[in-house]
Formats: structure tokens, C-alpha cells, sequence
């Protein structure tokens, strides 16, 4: 665990669905007050209606008492105007993965944020050096990847990209820390680091082989889970994670490396396309409308 202290840091996160809204969860209830910003009332308040819910879970489990939920709840506030996080020791933008949509967010970042800030991204594909490279202090920008759903996962993902000093790597690490997180250090931002680049290459595998009729859907992930004691088979953690995310970090990682055991087969594209995003859109590999 890092001795570096991160109590009263403030703490902005951009971006208030499922992720966004888990890292204002967390870093609220480790004690920081939270600036949650996204664009429009209608997504923070789905956002907040989230991280309500998920503390009266953590209530009723006995993992923390009312008081502590009520607390932690009212360390969090929202806005819909990007200046509210200028005053913020570390930024985490939380938004849609894609490389143009993130660099719009930390050209803004770069002009608002004040000297000193920690600035991350939560992308699980796209390298920290492109992402950090249209500001003007790379130095400051760190991948801080947590993993889905953020309360309940222990994991994240450091990145350090071509210009992150130690400085920031040494702050983000603190904080990681600080919300009771486990971290890695991926020293050099290859793209999908180290558990997108893994998790990216068994699932498009196994997306070719249940496509190519070698084995069923269940077969492929119950091989995985009692051969390889995974919790859960790869196309069930697609179906989990959403096929469309997967597809575009395939394809983000492919467009980086021109490796062809990251490149997506058609099958993965029809699904998206036809809708069949997993779990949240009731059908993937698996069916859930009950």
C-alpha cells in the first residue's frame, strides 16, 4: 500500500454512467468529495439513482451503516458544466471509448484543471501517450483503468504513458490505494494493456471457434471455466462486459498492432449491428429475457 496521503483530495470524475458513477462511488465513500460532471441532468441522475442503490445494497449486506451511506453520498455533487472540476487534485474522465471522444475531453481538461492536477483516463484499450499527447502537460496524464462493477472489483490498471512522470504515477497509485483498490503497472501503454490485450484475444478466439461450429457457446466457456478455473467462460464475460465494448477494443487494438489474433470476426460485427449487445440488450451469445 502506498504512505502517501490522499484524504481531502478532491475528486472529479467526467463521465456518470456505469463506470463514472462506480469511481464517484468509491472515492466518496473512502472520504473525498466528488464532483460527478456529465451532460445532461437526465444522466446524473441516473448516475446518482445508481450509486444510491448500490450503497442501500452495501447497507443492507452490513458492509457499511446508514450513516456512512448518507455520508458518503453527500460528498458527491454534479454538474453539467466542465469548470466545476477546475478546483480537483484528480480528474478521471469516465466517457465513451473512443480516442476522438477522449481527446475533446482532455483538450477542455488541459485549459480548466489547475497546475498539479492528477489527470486519467479510465480507457481499458486506447494508449495513454495519444490520449495525453493533445495537452500540453503529458507529464500530469495516467491511465487509472478500473474494472466493472467498480465498487465490488479490486483491481486497477495503471498506465503509464510515454511522458508520465513519477510524480503522477506516484499520486494516481495513492489514490487507487486509498479506495481500496490492488493495482498493476503497466509501464508501457501497448494498446489494451495488460487485461484488455488478454481478455480481447480469448474472447475473439473463442467468438471464431463458436462461430466456425467447432463447439456450442456453453461448451467453449465451461472448457474455460473448469479447465482454466476462470470464474466465468469468455463469451459470457463478452455477453457481461457488452459485445460492442469488446468489438471496439478489438478493433482499437488491432488498428494499433495489425495482429491478427485481435482482429474481430464477422459474427461479433453482426451482433452489434443486429443489437445483440449481451447482457444489457437481453441477447449475445446467451439469451437473458427472463
Amino acid at each position: 500500500m502506498s504512505s502517501v496521503s490522499t484524504q481531502g483530495q478532491q475528486i472529479a470524475v467526467i463521465g456518470a454512467g456505469l463506470m463514472g458513477a462506480g469511481i464517484a462511488q468509491v472515492s466518496a465513500q473512502a472520504g473525498h468529495p466528488v464532483v460527478l460532471r456529465d451532460v445532461t441532468e437526465q444522466a446524473l441522475r441516473r448516475g446518482l439513482d445508481g450509486i444510491e442503490a448500490s450503497y442501500a445494497k452495501f447497507v443492507a449486506k452490513g458492509r457499511m451503516t446508514q450513516e456512512e451511506a448518507t455520508a458518503a453520498l453527500g460528498r458527491i455533487t454534479t454538474s453539467t458544466d466542465l469548470g466545476a472540476v477546475a478546483e480537483a487534485d484528480i480528474v478521471i474522465e469516465a466517457v465513451f471509448e473512443q480516442l476522438e471522444v477522449k481527446e475533446g475531453v482532455f483538450r477542455e481538461l488541459d485549459k480548466i484543471a489547475k497546475d498539479g492536477a492528477v489527470l486519467g483516463s479510465n480507457t481499458s484499450a486506447i494508449p495513454i501517450t495519444r490520449i495525453a499527447a493533445v495537452t500540453e502537460r503529458p507529464e500530469a496524464v495516467v491511465g487509472v483503468h478500473f474494472f466493472s462493477p467498480v465498487p465490488l472489483m479490486r483491481l486497477v490498471e495503471l498506465v503509464r504513458g510515454y511522458k508520465t512522470s513519477d510524480a503522477t504515477l506516484a499520486a494516481a497509485r495513492a489514490f487507487a490505494e486509498g479506495v481500496g483498490k490492488e493495482v498493476v503497472v503497466v509501464n508501457r501503454d501497448v494498446a489494451g494493456f495488460i487485461t484488455t490485450r488478454l481478455i480481447t484475444a480469448l474472447v475473439v478466439e473463442a467468438a471464431k471457434l463458436y462461430e466456425s461450429g467447432v463447439a456450442t457457446a456453453e461448451d467453449i466457456d465451461t472448457a474455460c471455466r473448469l479447465g482454466f478455473g476462470h470464474p466465468m467462460g469468455p463469451l459470457q464475460t463478452a455477453d457481461l462486459t457488452g459485445v460492442d465494448i469488446l468489438l471496439h477494443a478489438a478493433r482499437n487494438i488491432y488498428a494499433e498492432t495489425q495482429d491478427e489474433k485481435f482482429a474481430a470476426p464477422e459474427l461479433m460485427a453482426r451482433m452489434v449491428t443486429a443489437g445483440d449487445l449481451g447482457r444489457k440488450s437481453g441477447k449475445g451469445f446467451y439469451g437473458y429475457e427472463s
